[in-house]
């Protein structure tokens, strides 16, 4: 019987070691997607923004502390939460899964976890972009409650960032 490494959450700040290399792959990913440079969109934010009060960074361990999936949020409003996507401008993200880990809830448990963060800080509501060429963050925000605030029938390209809101009386509640 093979038993299942368990995964932890730990807080650590945006210049942890252990962000660069999930970043790293994440822009080279959304470098190709998207057909320019992503890395600089990746670190045009300041950490301080993914700090608390207002905003944390979360990694997901998995195997003798391998990071393998994380997020961030920070402050949208005084009542919302911004899950990091893609800003209206550019291509970037800080909700990511390690691409040998995908397609095992992974980027599920980030999600949920980085809800009930916001919401234990007073948030009540989450607001998320993710870009036009990123179907399966679109799929996993459906699956997990999100409302679209576009055209779900119209071409993604014609959108760009596709926003997504989620109330935190609903996230608590699945």
């Amino acid at each position: 019987m093979t038993s299942v490494p368990e995964l932890t959450f730990i807080h650590v700040p945006v210049s942890d070691p252990r962000v660069e290399p999930l970043l790293t792959e994440l822009g080279q990913e959304y470098s190709r997607r998207y057909g320019r440079d992503a890395h600089a969109e990746i670190a045009r934010y300041p950490d301080d923004e993914f700090t608390e009060p207002h905003g944390g960074l979360l990694l997901l361990l998995l195997e003798r502390g391998e990071p393998v999936a994380g997020g961030a949020f920070r402050l949208y409003d005084l009542a919302t939460a911004e899950l990091m996507g893609v800003p209206p401008d550019g291509v970037w993200g800080r909700i990511w899964t390690h691409s040998a880990r995908r397609r095992r809830g992974l980027a599920r448990r980030v999600v949920a976890e980085l809800e009930r963060e916001a919401a234990l800080r007073g948030y009540r509501r989450i607001f998320l972009t993710t870009g036009p060429r990123q179907p399966e963050a679109r799929a996993l925000y459906l699956a997990t409650g999100y409302t679209p605030l576009f055209d779900t029938e119209a071409d993604p390209e014609s959108i760009g960032p596709l926003p997504f809101e989620k109330h935190l009386g609903e996230a608590l509640n699945q």
